[in-house]
């Protein structure tokens, strides 16, 4: 039987373009031998499957990308969208692979926001169950337009890094992805938590930084990052990825206390 509940399917065109360009850039997709990848929990809409594929496609033009869903009404209403290199099929937190299969990545974006948090952890160790040895699975989530997002990556022993990704253009504070934190960290945004002390960093040194904002809030935002670094948090990656608006940090820096 299908493990989960179901969503409340809400999706849209263009809505996970910041994880899925996240995941095109993994080294996981671009070093597998059997480039699989799951879209758990798409909705009522099948468009963020189709593109996730369309976008690891310029990537690895051998992936294959599986859209699961735990109600059979949206899985019959996505078959006729499957094409070569993409197919739907009725599941859940299993991930029906057969037995001879594992994910490249498994992508599960505002899915578990429904759950409670002491449920997280099982369902993290059952997603990464089904992963290959060098495979990944995402946790997060966005807003409804894509702008704001948020995510854990976690691998087969478990979760490895947190991500912010935000749209730079017109952003009034980075802080504002408190809203769209992963089910395992929305609740622990208080003082006494680390992932609080992130945010309140990232807002104050946004601010601090606001006479960049006559060179464009990419510059602005490369000099929070910076900062941050200088802070003493271990901000991962380069200004390459940096400029995209994300920040990642291992999970350790943000794990709850308890």
């Amino acid at each position: 039987m299908p493990e989960g509940r179901i969503t409340r399917g809400t999706t849209g065109t263009n809505r996970l373009r910041r994880v899925d360009r996240w995941i095109a850039a993994s080294d996981a997709l671009r070093r597998s031998v059997d480039p699989l990848v799951v879209d758990l929990g798409y909705g009522a809409a099948p468009w963020t499957t189709l593109e996730l594929a369309d976008r690891l496609a310029k990537v690895r033009d051998d992936v294959e990308v599986i859209g699961i869903e735990i109600d059979p009404d949206r899985v019959a209403a996505a078959l006729p969208y499957r094409r070569p290199g993409v197919e739907f099929r009725i599941g859940g937190f299993e991930v029906p692979l057969g037995a001879e299969r594992e994910a490249t990545v498994i992508r599960a974006m505002n899915v578990l926001r429904q759950y409670r948090e002491d449920e997280v952890g099982a369902i993290w160790s059952r997603l990464t169950a089904r992963l290959q040895p060098d495979g990944i699975a995402v946790d997060g989530t966005s807003n409804e337009v894509g702008r704001i997002s948020s995510w854990v990556t976690l691998g087969p022993d478990g979760p490895k890094t947190f991500t912010i990704s935000l749209r730079l253009k017109d952003l009034e504070r980075p802080g504002i992805v408190e809203e769209r934190l992963p089910k395992a960290l929305i609740h622990r945004n208080v003082p006494g938590e680390r992932i609080y002390d992130l945010l309140v960093d990232v807002d104050r040194l946004w601010a601090h930084a606001a006479g960049y904002s006559d060179f464009g809030n990419v510059q602005r935002w490369l000099n929070t990052v910076e900062r941050l670094t200088e802070a003493g948090w271990p901000v991962l990656h380069d200004r390459r990825r940096w400029r995209l608006g994300e920040l990642s940090v291992p999970w350790a820096a943000v794990a709850p206390s308890s």
